[in-house]
């Protein structure tokens, strides 16, 4: 495969799951902040813009953190190219430009997508109206996930889409998890602040059912953690991404003639963390050192994939 298709296919799938995580994120921060005190409703916004990792181009245009200037930065500003109007131009960009690589259900997906996103006015996120669009965009994500899932043949380009999602993936659900680590700490103080903490960062990544389903427990910071971390069945854990990167990296590898590089070693080395990792000593020595050390590997292992195969790192 030309590594300029490859490079196309690999962003296609990590700008459609940043736009359904973009808007997963923000409906937990809406239903945060509607509950959360006065003053500390501002600090739920700002996690958030952490979280995305558009915090200083968000401080840059508007200084002041309020909930209209987030919700406006995250969704409908081009300038953000974190926000979901921004994700959902870049992904049907690249789409466009591989569109023979891609089933048709999943090129009608991504375009309807884009067509549909271009009619909508700004009202679309202002009050009671936020929620709808944050599930509508959340349900595009999916029916391309969907498409791609149960229409591509298992080759490479299936592989490079599936590269770039689990990618995505596996750094949303870091840094969702870091911008709450105090509540997470062993010395934290259990209380119902606590718990919407918990709570949120389940919601964050549609996870809160499932932790009722593994573990049969009220919520429990350290079994919150594990869940995020640690255990293959869920989708979005970091154990379950990294696992799906190396598998994928290792049947590109082995369809183009087995050329091995950083790449795959540093992606196997993510997985066996996870894979052997352990909760306790994970929150003992400290979660947020932790985050903040496989979001960094991640990272690198983005820059590694890019000059192993892609034709460019795109933003």
């Amino acid at each position: 495969m030309l590594s300029r298709t490859a490079d196309c296919l690999f962003w296609l799938g990590r700008y459609s799951e940043r736009a359904g995580n973009v808007a997963r994120g923000l409906a937990a921060t809406f239903r945060m902040a509607m509950l959360a005190r006065p003053l500390s409703a501002d600090d739920e916004w700002r996690a958030l813009l952490i979280a995305t990792g558009s915090e200083p181009g968000f401080r840059e245009k508007h200084g002041h953190v309020t909930p209209e200037a987030v919700v406006q930065w995250l969704t409908l500003d081009m300038e953000n190219l974190s926000g979901v109007a921004a994700c959902v131009e870049a992904a049907r960009r690249n789409a466009r430009t591989v569109r023979t690589a891609l089933t048709v259900d999943m090129w009608e997906a991504i375009n309807d997508t884009w067509i549909e996103f271009r009619r909508l006015d700004s009202s679309i996120i202002k009050g009671d109206r936020l929620p709808g669009f944050l599930d509508w965009v959340r349900s595009r994500a999916l029916l391309f996930n969907g498409a791609a899932t149960d229409t591509m043949l298992r080759d490479d380009a299936w592989r490079f889409v599936h590269l770039g999602t689990m990618l995505e993936r596996a750094d949303n659900t870091a840094r969702l998890l870091d911008v709450r680590h105090a509540a997470f700490h062993p010395d934290a103080a259990g209380d119902a602040a606590s718990y919407a903490q918990w709570q949120a960062v389940l919601r964050a990544v549609s996870a809160l059912r499932a932790y009722q389903h593994v573990f049969h427990a009220r919520l429990q910071p350290h079994l919150v953690a594990e869940l995020l971390l640690l255990r293959q069945e869920l989708p979005r854990s970091l154990l379950a991404c990294y696992r799906n990167v190396e598998t994928v990296l290792e049947a590109i590898a082995d369809a183009n003639g087995g050329t091995r590089g950083e790449c795959h070693r540093l992606a196997g080395a993510l997985h066996a963390r996870m894979r052997f990792g352990e909760i306790g000593g994970i929150l003992d020595a400290g979660l947020h050192d932790f985050l903040t050390q496989t979001i960094d590997q991640n990272i690198e292992l983005g820059q590694h994939i890019g000059r192993q195969y892609l034709n460019g790192q795109q933003p």
